[in-house]
């Protein structure tokens, strides 16, 4: 009886093949959506996966001012930010953030998501996301995915 041998395989950065993806956020809920944009960002989604290689793709978010939150956390959930002097943290609702900058709020759930440390810093690099239908990437070819 021969007893087979297989080899573990790690990716290198060299043999990432990186594909562009469109998502629509339309009245897409806010969790739902940014965990599967991680699992996209980190290529946990391809065969090749490796934790400690980028061996993710490309994401493209557009309509990020329409998505939606379940419950009341519209009014309920805080975003914080401080500025580093006593007394310089403040506190924003989402419903305040989204009239501010609609696009922090994607941003700031996928980041949550991503491995903390370097690593996790170059695959958010990986992520655009724009308020409106309209991004500059159309000469990527990206492939429209699903929420």
């Amino acid at each position: 009886m021969e007893i087979q041998s297989y080899k573990t395989h790690s990716a290198n950065a060299q043999e990432v093949q990186r594909k562009w993806y469109v998502i629509d956020a339309e009245q897409a809920i806010v969790g739902r959506l940014a965990s599967r944009v991680a699992t996209i960002l980190r290529g946990k989604h391809k065969p090749i996966f490796t934790p400690h290689v980028d061996t993710g793709d490309y994401v493209i978010i557009v309509n990020a001012d329409k998505v939606r939150f379940t419950g009341n956390k519209e009014d309920a959930k805080l975003y914080y930010s401080y500025s580093g002097y006593p007394g310089g943290l403040k506190s924003r609702t989402a419903r305040a953030v989204r009239a501010k900058k609609p696009e922090h709020l994607l941003r700031h759930a996928v980041k949550g998501m991503l491995p903390k440390g370097v690593l996790g810093r170059q695959m958010l690099t990986k992520l655009k996301v724009y308020a409106s239908a309209d991004h500059p990437h159309g000469a990527q070819n990206p492939e429209e995915l699903p929420c």
